[in-house]
């Protein structure tokens, strides 16, 4: 009989003898490992809480190392739980629901590194991070607490993971005036408009000349502990690369969790509604079929062998836009 033969035979006998047993959550079928690496051995895998010295079990939990001529094995998995999205996870994991503390909820995009420092940051949008702010406005300062998850999904204070470290702005096509000058003629126009429209205001606004390019912001967490590298559902990121039409792809968000589709547009400039009454344009974007709803924002987009290729951050129920990655990591100056 073939090794993985016995093994299987092993495993209907005593699956559930194994299952039984103190501290096991699991059995399957695998290649045994020998300190740490994998071999092409079959054995029967089985899964446990945590890996205890022999010493400390008693004899009845012990699991032996041979069933009917069968290799066995052990591995330590932890306590296996529902992967919620919008659920208190720590370590939290790109994919899952954050939030700066002003915010409703987004989605934590990914872990990149500082590229100054190499410490791990955690990516998503400045609208999921930093409240939409332009750097000018109030909306958010550096050191803001990000709640994992975000405050709609029940974050509070008691669940910070990280602090905002850096925005890039978002600048809306049309603005607030902040300059003194124009606050004054605002005030002397006002003052005349009372003098016979009581109820009326005028509110000077600039129009801006840019579109931005990146709708993204980092946060440190609060330690290492509290997150982890690998997307929910899609695991590690390998690399970067360009986007390109046609080129399938695919994300882990916070709210449709994994979607799939195809870029269908290069080189986009859109006009984006940042919120009520409120429009920004944004270039250099690419446009894919639609892969999210409301709360996906933030998430990492991938092709279809893991390699980051952008960062979702608005569409519709027709369509998904995301910026390219290139631009994201250069302008806050991290990396994968």
């Amino acid at each position: 009989m073939a090794p993985m033969q016995r093994v299987e035979r092993a495993l209907s006998r005593y699956v559930q003898d194994i299952l039984s047993l103190p501290n096991v959550v699991g059995v399957g079928k695998g290649f045994k490992s020998v300190r740490g690496e994998a071999t092409r051995k079959p054995a029967v895998v089985v899964l446990v809480k945590e890996k205890l010295p022999a010493a400390k079990l008693q004899r009845g939990a012990r699991i032996p190392q041979v069933l009917d001529e069968a290799d066995t094995d052990v591995l330590e998995v932890g306590e296996l739980r529902l992967l919620g999205r919008t659920d208190y996870q720590r370590p939290a994991r790109p994919g899952m629901s954050i939030g700066h503390y002003k915010i409703t909820a987004g989605t934590f995009g990914a872990v990149v590194k500082d590229r100054r420092t190499g410490e791990p940051l955690i990516l998503s949008n400045n609208h999921i991070l930093a409240n939409i702010s332009n750097g000018r406005d109030g909306r958010a300062r550096i050191g803001d607490p990000i709640l994992q998850p975000g405050p709609y999904d029940g974050g509070s204070k008691d669940q910070v993971i990280g602090y905002l470290e850096r925005f890039i702005p978002i600048n809306p096509v049309v603005q607030e005036v902040t300059c003194s000058k124009a606050l004054r003629l605002q005030e002397v126009f006002n003052r005349l408009v009372h003098l016979v429209r009581p109820n009326y205001q005028v509110r000077m606004q600039k129009v801006t000349a840019g579109a931005n390019i990146v709708d993204c912001a980092v946060a440190r967490p609060v330690n290492r502990e509290a997150i982890r590298s690998d997307i929910l559902e899609l695991g590690p990121v390998k690399g970067v690369r360009e986007p390109e039409l046609n080129m399938a792809i695919v994300k882990s968000g916070r709210s449709s969790g994994i979607t799939r589709s195809t870029i269908k547009v290069l080189q986009a400039t859109v006009k984006v509604i940042l919120e009520e009454g409120l429009t920004g344009m944004f270039s250099d974007q690419f446009v894919t079929g639609p892969i999210a709803q409301p709360g996906d924002s933030g998430s990492l987009i991938l092709d279809k062998e893991n390699y980051a290729v952008g960062l979702l951050f608005a569409g519709s129920d027709q369509t998904s836009i995301g910026n390219r990655i290139q631009n994201v990591l250069g302008q806050l100056e991290v990396e994968f």
